[in-house]
């Protein structure tokens, strides 16, 4: 997903890193032109120049290929493929809404072709799509690429081509991958597999998760895709005549890649903006799919939907009724926008799958934030959390993969491969797993116990072995106009509102409206792996309102590192298919929030820590507390919320222990 333009070049870093090899250069941001060329650019035009004769010497290049959907419209494609092989070639396919033009038009010189040499090299055909709606390609954009009859229609095209045996295998991070899945299901047989990174906006629905698409977190609206849209929904574009030769596309699009140069914008400041629905019109942004109508399969206006609209179930999402029977490669991580839905996913595969195809599924989770797998280093930093040396062989597994599934030859790197490897921070080491959870996991419940006065740091919360005692309920103020602002976490896009990953929490926790809870210390190291449940007795004089929480590492220098955290929308206490539910003041109710996934070795002294409160903005949108509409509001009112904890109230963190019996 594609940010606004202050923070555009950072984040394509971060996204051309984290995706396979192959993909790599298709989000890289070219280097600025200048009329006087410093020698590092000379030698990197040169470079450029070698990469692209090596490629010519060994690969087929056809580029702007026009391909025809079923609709009539057309997407524009590049394919690399090797030159007299010995046999036709299966084909590794990179769609994506991001710009892959072959030139840099800012350098005068090819782009950096890298990855499609490699590919070549090793004996695939790279076909390189543009989504509906992007640059070359034709149409009006919807997200994920719908409909999902493209994503079909263009693997039986190049399944079909003279050069191919008939196998297409996909690949990609964020949205490069989010498409994926659903087209997956479609069950074409030519798509032999599929290698998914970082691809919660490609999940809908899935187990107890109505996220669809990253758009929602327990019913509160992720803002992520408000600073996304407003450089994707690019309807009015420019475009070519039907009628233009390929020739003549090539030889454009060393002029014009297409690449639109949005305005800068500030986030920090934008995302304040109310109504919510107006923020992109506040910042002079395009109309489009976010908050207006549009001529497309599910009509556009997405933040007027609820998390049950039945305008997910027409795009491109994958929901967990759609069976997939293809065997698939997932990368996953800690510090992403939501890793909880998709392994969610991933288990649903594996559950549902025939058994075959359920063993031919393998996961990998990172300690890395958004499509940063390959930017792991010796010291692998999250935010300010050094998580030591959290390097991996992506491009060696995933080119195995496809030895293994496109050419059908052996392949080592697969079969030492374990089905589920997972980072456990703090310990900083991978483990193996079949399963997701590890096998043993236990679960452990820490009850929420105070004097009234659990407030801030200096409060006097606490995380016990019993619930139990008089309910002396915590209560704070949530002011909509005055919200906890997002302090690290999982996460993505938000320009420069956000810096995403673990930060020392301690700063912001004397707000007065935070509500802070610790453990003992640990008496011995505990490997907490699985999935967090916290479940709260609350209370508020308002209508509906929102509770949030965040789990912490609390070393004992006294720093506490934020590991994983949640949102709740009270309105949908019951079930995100259910009418929504209103509070009334002076009444308790019980509210589960979705699980959510981590993996945290606790060394011993250190302690567990959970701060609740009613925001986490601009991760989260606000609650305005009114019981309206929320997105179409320009006013919110105060709320008094409260949390309960006794024994008929037990509010509670459940975790998941992995009992250690070797090192």
């Amino acid at each position: 997903m594609r940010p606004s333009r202050p923070a555009l070049s950072h984040v394509r870093t971060a996204l051309s890193v984290g995706v396979a090899s192959f993909c790599l250069a298709l989000l890289a941001e070219p280097v600025a032109a200048q009329a006087v060329q410093t020698p590092e650019q000379k030698a990197l035009i040169a470079k450029r120049i070698d990469l692209e004769k090596q490629l010519e010497d060994i690969a087929v290049v056809d580029r702007k290929v026009m391909v025809k959907m079923r609709d009539g419209k057309r997407m524009a494609a590049d394919i690399y493929r090797p030159k007299n092989p010995s046999g036709k070639v299966p084909t590794i396919f990179v769609r994506t809404p991001y710009n892959f033009n072959f030139w840099d038009v800012k350098n005068g010189a090819p782009r950096d072709m890298t990855h499609e040499l490699e590919a070549v090299k090793r004996g695939y055909a790279l076909v390189e799509m543009n989504e509906r709606g992007h640059y070359f390609s034709e149409g009006n954009y919807d997200i994920l690429g719908a409909p999902l009859s493209d994503g079909v229609d263009a693997v039986r095209w190049m399944s079909t081509q003279p050069w191919s045996n008939g196998k297409v295998g996909t690949t990609g991070c964020s949205s490069t991958a989010e498409w994926q899945m659903a087209v997956v299901a479609q069950n074409e047989p030519a798509l032999a597999t599929f290698n998914v990174q970082g691809f919660g906006a490609g999940v809908g629905k899935v187990g107890p998760y109505y996220e669809q698409g990253n758009w929602y977190r327990g019913g509160a609206v992720q803002m992520l895709f408000q600073a996304w849209i407003y450089g994707e929904q690019n309807q009015v574009r420019p475009m070519f005549p039907a009628d233009t030769s390929q020739a003549d596309l090539i030889r454009a699009s060393k002029a014009f890649d297409l690449d639109p140069q949005m305005p800068p914008v500030d986030w920090d400041q934008a995302f304040w903006h109310l109504p919510e629905n107006e923020i992109l019109k506040a910042v002079d942004g395009p109309k489009g799919i976010f908050a207006d109508a549009m001529d497309v399969p599910t009509g556009g206006n997405m933040i007027a939907r609820t998390p049950n609209s039945p305008a997910w179930r027409k795009g491109g999402l994958w929901h967990d009724d759609m069976k997939i029977n293809k065997p698939g490669l997932w990368f996953m991580s800690w510090f992403d926008v939501s890793v909880s839905p998709n392994l969610a996913a991933f288990n649903q595969v594996r559950a549902t799958a025939p058994k075959n195809v359920a063993d031919e599924q393998y996961a990998i989770i990172a300690p890395v934030l958004h499509c940063a797998y390959t930017r792991a280093t010796e010291h692998t930093m999250i935010g300010d959390l050094d998580v030591g040396d959290a390097r991996f062989d992506y491009e060696g597994l995933v080119f195995g993969w496809f030895d293994k599934f496109l050419k059908g030859v052996d392949s080592p790197v697969v079969d030492k491969q374990p089905k589920v490897m997972y980072y456990v921070m703090g310990e900083n080491k991978w483990r193996n797993s079949q399963t997701w959870p590890p096998a043993g996991a236990v679960t452990r419940d820490l009850f929420f116990t105070s004097g009234g006065k659990a407030n801030t740091l200096y409060g006097d919360g606490k995380l016990v072995d019993t619930a139990g005692g008089t309910d002396q309920p915590d209560s704070f103020v949530y002011d909509p106009a005055n919200p906890v602002t997002t302090l690290g976490g999982g996460g993505c896009c938000q320009g420069n509102a956000v810096k995403f990953g673990s930060f020392d929490q301690n700063p912001q926790l004397a707000r007065n409206d935070i509500l802070v809870y610790d453990s003992e210390p640990f008496k011995e190291g505990t490997e907490v792996s699985g999935p967090i449940t916290v479940t709260l007795y609350v209370s508020s004089d308002a209508k509906d309102t929102d509770f949030t929480f965040k789990v912490m590492d609390v070393r004992p220098d006294g720093k506490a590192f934020n590991i994983t955290e949640n949102i709740q929308r009270m309105r949908y206490r019951e079930g995100y298919d259910k009418p929504p539910v209103w509070m009334k003041d002076g009444e308790v109710y019980k509210v589960t929030f979705q699980p959510i996934d981590t993996s945290m070795f606790f060394y011993p002294g250190h302690k567990l820590r959970v701060a609740i409160s009613s925001s986490n903005f601009p991760r989260f949108d606000r609650n305005l507390n009114t019981g309206g509409n929320n997105y179409d509001e320009a006013k919110g009112v105060i709320a008094h919320n409260a949390v309960h904890h006794d024994a008929a109230h037990p509010s509670k963190i459940t975790y998941t222990i992995v009992p250690r019996t070797t090192p």
